[in-house]
């Protein structure tokens, strides 16, 4: 068995997370080579993956293990770590997070060629899962564990399908009449003890016994057991079955946050910021629509009950208090449970804007249009909220309308649609070091480090001057994570640039692609570093405003120009010009919009299935963003799958769909991500990837 239960699924005879984590620490004081490249933790790109790799981290630092953590954009960049990691004599502990549950890891194309002495652990919450990592066996296989939320053990039908058609032969094979004619000459030996004694030995008795006696007879009774032997019928239901597992799209399961989170349980070693950073994983799931609002809420009560477990209120302040986020001391670091508006980044921003740039809001009251935007000012209006109160930071705001605006939120939104603003949550005091923070605003912080901290030109605005811009103090361009080296780094470039000349564009090419990868990794680490330091993710914040600015400022765009062409499955936008091109040729960044295009039609556009009116499921808003990147001249192209009832997923069916559209039409792409609804294709290769898509939607 290569696959771990979590530890109320555990027994004697199946182990768990720890027993896991134990066989790490045993490989590492066993190991004759101990270095930091001993234990590696290879780590996707996502809010969930670091917070992961942070809770990881720590444990093994408390265990004294040398580990090393490496950012990992996608599956090229993955290839060419798997070139480097073989080269590592002392390497014994691979760790995976967020990525390779999906590849078949064990092959000699990834794995299956390095040392007997490494482990690979694959810790990753995309799904569907390679059920070879799963279910294999032997030497080999063994070394290739999956930890495992309880999703496994459902798993009986697939796990029996495939084991079928792994280990057993073709029924029509060479392999069958062999057998066939080795029983038929068994069966004569057996009238006849006296032939082939040739061919015999005597056993521990003293009778004689053929030396392939006791092998024959297990096929014999194998042949008996008609559950062993496959017909054609059962071999092509078994392929079915497989088949419709990995096609019916991709979906997320337990959050890697929270499975490191429930082994420093087992461990005995949570503690605030522990119990925070898993928090923070399931957070993004939701935010992110990777999983439904039942599934929040499930692990939500988990986390609910820790946080009152490990930050227990005095009777008094848990009867009295009416904003359950006020910090207690000025050394309060402790968590709190809250309930969140759907209002973005409300406690940092303005009233206004806050609502303004909610993707819910918008979908609901339609603010791209005129008409839209003046609901919102009388919804403030009938709330009994003046302009200048929702124009200024939610902070500066009269405490009295602050205490209020849940109780008018609640009797007066309705009338506006608005009938789902809130959802718990939580949210954690700093202390003296900064106002609390919730959950969904540090998830948007860490977010929009991860994605435009750097590499891209990004203007924030200034508190106290609103739209002013940089020669006028309304604005300045955020500088987080470039220091002065990194910008002399930048004149000695430019300098020698304009020195040597540009007469050789290869060099230049790769230049700029180490210089993209530079500024990625750069950006992992600034977020990495954000989720145990409060300034940089305070600072952060106005970054993800700045980022929701241009969302909203592209969406409405789209919208108000119909920019959105609607195909038989699917819609589909492109963005081939306008002043945000580079930023949204950022995949993530991408995809955000188009949940935001999702959250703002969704009320308004009917639901189409894949496939036309045949197609199978339920309904669904499937929608296919494209952006051009102008430095590359490449189309990014993301397929969201969206869900006509909020707080729903669907699962995303592109990613198949992507790759059968590019194999039929000869497409040049790659897929730069871990994400298989993600694409890079080349700029004159989109129309035909396009109508191609078109086609294979029809025959899903």
């Amino acid at each position: 068995m290569v696959f771990l239960p979590p530890p109320h699924l555990a027994s004697a005879s199946r182990p768990a997370y720890a027993e896991a984590y134990a066989n790490i620490l045993v490989a590492h004081r066993r190991s004759p080579l101990t270095s930091a490249s001993s234990v590696i933790i290879l780590v996707a790109p996502d809010v969930d993956a670091l917070c992961a790799a942070k809770i990881l981290a720590e444990l093994l630092k408390q265990d004294d293990v040398m580990h090393r953590i490496i950012p990992v954009s996608g599956l090229a960049d993955l290839e060419r770590m798997k070139d480097e990691l073989v080269t590592y004599a002392e390497l014994h502990t691979l760790i995976l997070l967020n990525m390779g549950a999906i590849l078949d890891l064990s092959s000699e194309n990834w794995f299956g060629q390095f040392s007997m002495k490494l482990t690979v652990h694959i810790i990753d919450s995309n799904r569907p899962q390679n059920l070879a990592n799963m279910f294999a066996g032997g030497e080999n296989g063994e070394r290739f564990v999956v930890w495992d939320d309880g999703e496994a053990e459902n798993m009986g039908e697939e796990r029996k399908a495939w084991e079928a058609l792994t280990y057993e032969p073709e029924p029509d094979s060479d392999e069958d009449s062999e057998l066939d004619d080795q029983d038929e000459v068994q069966s004569n030996e057996d009238d006849d003890p006296d032939d082939g004694e040739e061919f015999s030995e005597r056993g521990p008795s003293g009778k004689r016994r053929s030396l392939g006696d006791g092998d024959r007879s297990q096929e014999k009774r194998r042949k008996l057991d008609d559950s062993t032997r496959l017909s054609r019928e059962q071999r092509d239901a078994y392929h079915e079955l497989i088949a419709k597992y990995y096609g019916s799209g991709s979906w997320y399961g337990q959050s890697a946050s929270a499975t490191m989170y429930i082994l420093a349980t087992v461990l005995e070693r949570v503690d605030c910021d522990f119990l925070w950073l898993a928090i923070l994983g399931l957070t993004f799931q939701y935010t992110t629509a990777r999983i439904s609002r039942d599934t929040y809420d499930k692990y939500h009560s988990i986390y609910y009950d820790e946080v009152f477990r490990l930050n227990p209120l005095p009777p008094d302040v848990a009867a009295n208090t009416t904003d359950a986020i006020t910090a207690m001391s000025p050394d309060d670091l402790s968590v709190r449970a809250a309930e969140e508006l759907r209002f973005m980044l409300f406690r940092h921003w303005t009233l206004y804007d806050a609502m303004y740039h909610s993707s819910y809001v918008a979908g609901k009251l339609g603010i791209w249009k005129e008409r839209g935007r003046k609901r919102l000012t009388g919804l403030l209006a009938k709330m009994g909220f003046s302009i200048p109160q929702t124009q200024q930071p939610y902070a500066h705001m009269d405490l009295d309308l602050k205490h209020q605006l849940r109780a008018k939120l609640d009797s007066i939104a309705p009338e506006y649609g608005l009938v789902e603003l809130t959802y718990p949550s939580f949210a954690r005091c700093f202390g003296y070091r900064a106002s609390p923070l919730s959950a969904a605003d540090a998830v948007e912080a860490v977010g929009a480090l991860l994605d435009v901290a750097g590499g891209i030109r990004m203007e924030v605005e200034v508190e106290g001057a609103r739209h002013g811009g940089e020669w006028f103090g309304g604005g300045r361009l955020w500088e987080g994570g470039r220091n002065g080296e990194e910008k002399r780094e930048k004149r000695i470039e430019v300098g020698s640039r304009q020195k040597d000349g540009d007469d050789d564009v290869d060099t230049d090419v790769n230049g700029e692609e180490r210089k993209e990868r530079t500024w990625w990794v750069k950006n992992f680490w600034a977020a990495y570093d954000a989720l145990s330091d409060i300034v940089p993710l305070r600072d952060a914040l106005s970054l993800a405003m700045s980022l929701h600015r241009a969302i909203i400022r592209q969406g409405t765009s789209i919208i108000d120009k119909q920019d959105i062409r609607t195909m038989r499955s699917h819609r589909v936008v492109v963005l081939s010009k306008g002043p945000d091109l580079a930023l949204f040729a950022h995949p993530g960044v991408l995809a955000r919009l188009g949940l935001w295009l999702v959250d703002a039609l969704r009320d308004r556009l009917p639901g189409t299935k894949i496939g036309g009116l045949k197609g199978r499921g339920k309904k669904s808003l499937p929608f296919v963003v494209a952006c051009l990147n102008e430095r590359t001249q490449t189309y990014v192209v993301v397929g969201i799958m969206g869900a006509l009832d909020f707080g729903d997923v669907r699962r995303n069916e592109f990613g198949l769909a992507f790759i059968e559209a590019k194999q039929r039409c000869n497409a040049r792409s790659r897929h730069s991500t871990f994400d298989a609804s993600v694409l890079e294709i080349e700029q004159e290769d989109l129309k035909l990837f396009l109508e191609t898509l078109c086609e294979v939607g029809e025959g899903y």
